[in-house]
Parts: C-alpha cells; sequence; structure tokens
C-alpha cells in the first residue's frame, strides 16, 4: 500500500524525536534531584500540576478544536478558509488564556498558601502567569501542523523548545545560591516559558510561510464555540481532578507516623520513579500520533478488516514491549536508582510500579485507538470517573497506609479505566480477543523474571530474560514465524496483513 511509506518513516521519526527528548527530560529531572533535593522535586510537581490545570483552563478546548476545524477544511480542499478559521481560534484563544492568566497572578498568594502550603511557590505561579498566553498560542499553531501532517516540522520545533527551555533553566540554577527552592523552581517555570516564546515565534514565522489563495470570510466564531465548550468544560473537569489528586497527597500523607517528609516522598515517586518508568513509552506516544489519524481515516472509509488488523496487532505488540520494560525495570531497579539517584531509597517504589508498567503501556495504545475510531467523549468520561475514584481512595487510605495506600489507590483506578477503554474499543471495532496470548505471555514474563533474578550483573539478567522470554514465548505460541515474518516486511517497508 502506498500510505505504508510515510506511516513506517513518520513513526521511526517520532519514536527518534519523543525518545530524544525523553531522554534529555529525563536526565533533567536527575539533575534537578540532585540540585533541589526530593522536597524541591515534590513542590515543583505541585507547581506543574497547578499550572496545568491554569493552562488547560486557559487553553479552553481550543487546541483540538483548531485541529479538527484546520483538518476539516484541508480534507476538502478549502485552503482558503485556513487562515479565517485560525484567526478566529487565535482571537478566542488569547481571550480565554487573558482571563485566566490575570485570575492566577491575582489569586497566586492564596493558592500558594491554601492549596499547595508554601509560599516558595509564589514566584513560579505568578512567572507562568504572566507567559501563560504564549503557551495556548503554541498549542493551536501546533494544531494546525498536526492537521497539516507537517510531523517533521513541529518535531524539530519541539526538539529545538526543549533544548532552549534546559539551557535555560541550567544557566539561572547555575546563578541561585543552594537551597534557594523559590528560586530554583521559578527558573524551571522561567525556562519552560522562554521555550515556549522561541517555539510561537518559530512557529508563526513557518505558518506565514504557507500561501492562502484568498481569505474567505465566513460565521466561525460560532463553529469554534460549538466545539470548543463543550471540550474545554470536560478538559477543565478532568484536570481539576488530576490536580487534586496530586495537591491532596502530600498533606493526606503527612498524616501517616512512618513518612517523616511527605513532600520529599512524593517527589520521589512522582519526579524520579514515573519519568524512569515511562521513558520507553516514548515509542508507543509516537505510534499513537500515527495511529489515531490512520484509524480515523480507514472508519471515514468503511475500512474494518484494517480497523481489526490494526488492532489486534497493535494490542499484542504492546502487552510483549510492556511485559519487557517491566520486568527490565523490576530486575534492573538497584542499578538504575543507584546511578540516577545515588544516595536515595528510590529503587524500592521503581519495583513496586514496575508491576503495572504493562498494563499502563496497554492503556496507552487502547486510549489513542479509542480516540482515533471518533469516541474522544468516552475517553475523557473514563479518565473522570478513574481520577474521581483516585482521589477518594487517596483521601481514606493514605493517612492508614502511607505509600502501600497510594499504590493501590493507583492500581485499582487504572485498572478500572483500562477495563473500560478496552471494553469499548473491542465492543466499537466488533473483534474478541483470545486470552490464550496474554495468559501465555505473562506466565512467560514471569517464569523468565524469576530465572533472570536469580543471577547477579546487569549483563547477565538482561540476557538470560530476554533469552528465556522469548524462548517460552515461541514455545507457547505467543510469538510465531508468521511474527517474525511480519516484523521482516516492517522492515523492509512491505505491507503484510496476517489472519490473526
Amino acid at each position: 500500500m502506498s500510505r505504508k511509506l510515510p506511516i513506517v518513516y513518520g513513526a521511526f521519526m517520532l519514536t527518534a524525536v519523543n525518545l530524544l527528548l525523553r531522554f534529555f527530560g529525563t536526565a533533567f529531572q536527575v539533575y534537578l534531584s540532585a540540585t533541589i533535593g526530593p522536597a524541591g522535586v515534590g513542590l515543583l510537581h505541585l507547581i506543574l500540576s497547578v499550572s496545568g490545570l491554569a493552562m488547560t483552563a486557559g487553553i479552553a478546548g481550543i487546541r483540538t478544536t483548531a485541529m479538527y476545524l484546520a483538518a476539516e477544511e484541508l480534507g476538502r480542499k478549502q485552503h482558503e478558509n485556513i487562515r479565517w478559521t485560525l484567526s478566529g481560534c487565535f482571537l478566542y484563544c488569547i481571550a480565554s488564556s487573558s482571563a485566566i492568566c490575570i485570575a492566577l497572578y491575582v489569586t497566586a498568594p492564596y493558592i500558594a498558601q491554601h492549596w499547595i502550603g508554601n509560599m516558595d511557590a509564589l514566584p513560579s505561579l505568578r512567572t507562568f502567569a504572566a507567559f501563560m498566553p504564549i503557551s495556548c498560542l503554541c498549542g493551536v499553531l501546533s494544531a494546525y501542523f498536526i492537521a497539516a501532517n507537517k510531523i517533521g516540522t513541529l518535531a524539530a520545533v519541539e526538539v529545538a523548545e526543549q533544548f532552549v527551555s534546559i539551557g535555560v533553566t541550567v544557566m539561572i540554577l547555575l546563578t541561585i545560591p543552594l537551597g534557594d527552592t523559590a528560586g530554583a523552581c521559578q527558573a524551571v517555570i522561567f525556562g519552560n516559558c522562554s521555550g515556549s516564546v522561541l517555539s510561537l515565534l518559530c512557529l508563526l514565522i513557518l505558518f506565514r510561510r504557507n500561501t492562502f489563495s484568498q481569505v474567505n470570510r465566513f460565521p466561525v466564531f460560532r463553529r469554534i464555540c460549538s466545539t470548543a465548550a463543550p471540550l474545554a468544560l470536560a478538559d477543565d473537569l478532568k484536570a481539576g481532578i488530576s490536580s487534586l489528586e496530586h495537591l491532596m497527597v502530600p498533606r493526606r500523607l503527612a498524616l501517616y507516623p512512618l513518612v517523616s517528609d511527605p513532600l520529599a516522598t512524593f517527589g520521589m515517586i512522582a519526579g524520579m520513579v514515573f519519568p524512569v518508568m515511562m521513558f520507553p513509552a516514548a515509542i508507543l506516544y509516537s505510534l499513537v500520533d500515527l495511529l489515531i489519524p490512520e484509524l480515523a481515516r480507514c472508519a471515514a472509509v468503511g475500512s474494518r478488516e484494517r480497523i481489526q488488523y490494526l488492532m489486534r496487532r497493535n494490542l499484542r505488540v504492546t502487552l510483549i514491549y510492556g511485559l519487557i520494560c517491566g520486568s527490565g525495570l523490576y530486575l534492573l531497579s538497584d542499578f538504575l536508582c543507584q546511578w540516577l539517584y545515588p544516595g536515595l531509597d528510590v529503587a524500592k517504589y521503581l519495583r513496586m510500579f514496575s508491576f503495572l508498567v504493562p498494563m499502563l503501556y496497554c492503556d496507552i495504545i487502547t486510549d489513542g485507538m479509542t480516540k482515533g475510531l471518533g469516541q474522544q467523549r468516552s475517553c475523557v468520561r473514563y479518565n473522570i470517573i478513574s481520577n474521581a475514584i483516585d482521589v477518594i481512595m487517596l483521601f481514606f487510605l493514605l493517612p492508614q497506609l502511607g505509600i502501600t495506600g497510594y499504590f493501590i489507590s493507583f492500581l485499582i483506578s487504572h485498572v478500572l479505566n483500562f477495563v473500560l477503554s478496552i471494553r469499548r474499543l473491542l465492543r466499537i471495532g466488533k473483534i474478541t480477543v483470545n486470552l490464550y496470548y496474554p495468559c501465555f505471555a505473562i506466565i512467560a514474563c514471569l517464569i523468565a523474571a524469576f530465572g533472570a533474578n536469580t543471577f547477579t550483573g546487569v549483563i547477565r539478567r538482561i540476557l538470560s530474560f530476554s533469552g528465556l522470554f522469548f524462548c517460552l514465548c515461541y514455545f507457547f505460541g505467543v510469538i510465531t514465524a508468521v511474527d517474525l515474518h511480519w516484523l521482516c516486511n516492517l522492515l523492509k517497508n512491505k505491507e503484510s496483513l496476517p489472519s490473526n
């Protein structure tokens, strides 16, 4: 098929870019943890949680709206409508983000004192408020480049933005004294905002280089509001519950007698464990970016066979990939944490959460395919339900069980979200899943991990697990000769659609 070439090479390109960004992002998190300590990392994540809520409220659904409307006009070959449509999106974005910007700047002292519980957050909140409209406008422009399938251009801008953000932050951190938590957090926020300024300038220049035949004026504001308003309400509710969850964890964790520094404990999990745990997922996010438009195109032309093939194939591959990554994180947790976070007892938390990696990775793909089939509202509804249950469980479990309660709440809420999402996906895709493959894949993984755990040394554990796992998967029929043939054809850029 002719579409296979851009899909495969697009996947490789996005994967390389995402891995690069994740690598530098994770390295930067390691640098921050050594510079400001676990408590500073915890405070920074609380600030970022509030900033994320403000960002969601400021963008008010316009990013997704701009993507849909631009894709719609491009699909109809009405390029003359693009500039006028995006002009309306810009005005909407400026109005909504400016209102939230003023509200955040005025209420920053109250938020720092009563929400975050630390006045060191005040300078960071006001710095973010000053630059927030710029970040929101970046979202609108990036939506256009995604709709126009200019992924390479957008990826180059994102890489430049990341380097500028990290560079500016590091230069400021080198000038402030050690122990200045407020200054360090403000440096991170200012660095991120500097990257947004560069990104906006680059995207504006690139956008203006596009030639449109003429500006066709039509009543676009009603279309924008009717699309953006429901999205804004759903996104705000979801972001509000997520921010409430993050802000509540240190406060409720402080009631558990065995935790001496709840902010530092929260910082180790949110700022150290999760970035390492989700680093291999960069390839999955790249795949999702390509699966959403591909499934949408297949659904539009009624290609049911292609949709079912993509669903089965991606679920199986992601499960195996998640099992490999989760086992690797468990077996190498001591080595990774001693290398990344020397002197901190982070390995026990990484081992605890590594068991959830296969489910979390499958949930990423499931969520992306569900959205690609036009079920965005269902995804938002499931996320809101699971996040609300998570908040309720955290409120009661943290004072009684500490981090164990956090893990239980995280497990139950994410299992619920995954079950609801996969159930919806299988229903709309009209396929059934043979439980033979996931069950025996998990059995093979457990046996291989148990055998590799008897060895010492990183290389021995990696080689022993890899050999045992793939031999057992081939023996159980989880990986077949057809799968190996499919992989070879994929690398050779040939289409292969096996029946299973």
